[in-house]
C-alpha cells in the first residue's frame, strides 16, 4: 500500500464501481427499522458489506466506518474509510432516483480522497486532495454566484427521532429566513447529492445541521477540491469533529453565515 493516500482514490472508485452495480441491479427488500421513521434496506447492507470486503482486501490496513455496521479494523494509524452505501434511502427505496453512494478515506480527521456515485443519474464525482475535483473526466469548479437572492441553497432533511422536535425549530427557523432572501431553497434527501452539486455548481450552497462522516467526508473534499468554503455554523473551519457542514461558494461565504448564524 503506497504512503500517498491521493493514490488510493483507483480503489474508491472501484468500490463505488462495486456499490453502484448492486443499487441498479437490486430492489429495496425489506426495510429494517432504525429508530423513529429512519431506516435501512436489504441493499444498504447488501452494499456495505461489498465494499467493505473490497476495501479489506485492497487496503487490509485501513480501518472501515460504514453507516450501517459501525468501524471495523485497526483504527491506530492515521486513515480511515468512510462509507454510506445508500445516502438517501428513504428516496432509493420509493424509486425516487436522488440517491448516491459516498466513500470518503479521512487522514488525521480531514476528508483527502472522495467518491460519490449517483447511480441512477449516471453520473460519478471523485477528488483527491490537491489534483481538483471531477465528474467524470471532467474538472468541475463551484458556481461563482455573488448575491445571495441568485442563491440555490439545499438544507438537509429535517430531524426525526430523540431531540427532533428542537432541532426542527431550528430548521424550520433557517428555512423561514433562506426563503426570505435567496431565490430558491431545495431538501434532496441527500448530503452527498448537496455537496456533490456545490462542487459541480448546480447549487450555490449546502447546508447540513448535522456531520456524520460517512454522509460528509466524500463531499467534503469533493467541494473543497472544486472551490467551495467548508464551514461549520459559526463560520470556523470544518473538520470532523464539527456539528454541521456547510458548502459554500466562496463569494457568498460571509453573507451566508451571517443569515445562519442569526
Amino acid at each position: 500500500m503506497t504512503d500517498a493516500p491521493a493514490a488510493l482514490l483507483p480503489v474508491a472508485l472501484r468500490a463505488a464501481e462495486i456499490a453502484s452495480d448492486l443499487v441498479c441491479t437490486r430492489v429495496p427488500g425489506l426495510l429494517t427499522a432504525k429508530g423513529d421513521r429512519d431506516m435501512a434496506s436489504e441493499v444498504d447492507y447488501a452494499v456495505e458489506r461489498a465494499v467493505r470486503d473490497y476495501l479489506k482486501e485492497r487496503t487490509p490496513d485501513i480501518p472501515v466506518l460504514g453507516e450501517e455496521e459501525g468501524i471495523t479494523g485497526d483504527t491506530t494509524g492515521e486513515l480511515l474509510w468512510a462509507i454510506d452505501p445508500v445516502d438517501g434511502t428513504a428516496n432509493f427505496v420509493r424509486s425516487i432516483p436522488l440517491c448516491g453512494i459516498s466513500i470518503g478515506l479521512i487522514q488525521r480527521g480531514r476528508p483527502v480522497v472522495g467518491v460519490i456515485d449517483l447511480p441512477f443519474l449516471g453520473t460519478r464525482y471523485h477528488a483527491a486532495q490537491h489534483t481538483g475535483a471531477y465528474l467524470g473526466v471532467r474538472r468541475i469548479q463551484a458556481s461563482m454566484t455573488t448575491d445571495l437572492k441568485d442563491a440555490i441553497v439545499a438544507i438537509g432533511d429535517y430531524a426525526v427521532g430523540e431531540g427532533a422536535e428542537a432541532k426542527n425549530r431550528q430548521r424550520i427557523a433557517l428555512t423561514e429566513r433562506l426563503a426570505a432572501n435567496v431565490q430558491r431553497v431545495r431538501m434532496l434527501g441527500s448530503a452527498a447529492i448537496d455537496l456533490a452539486w456545490v462542487a459541480e455548481g448546480k447549487l450555490d450552497a449546502s447546508i447540513t445541521l448535522s456531520n456524520k462522516p460517512w454522509d460528509t467526508a466524500a463531499g467534503v473534499i469533493i467541494a473543497r477540491e472544486a472551490g467551495a468554503a467548508i464551514t461549520d455554523t459559526e463560520g470556523m473551519e470544518h473538520s470532523l469533529r464539527s456539528s454541521t457542514t456547510i458548502a459554500i461558494t466562496r463569494a457568498l461565504e460571509t453573507d451566508m453565515v451571517s443569515l445562519i448564524k442569526v
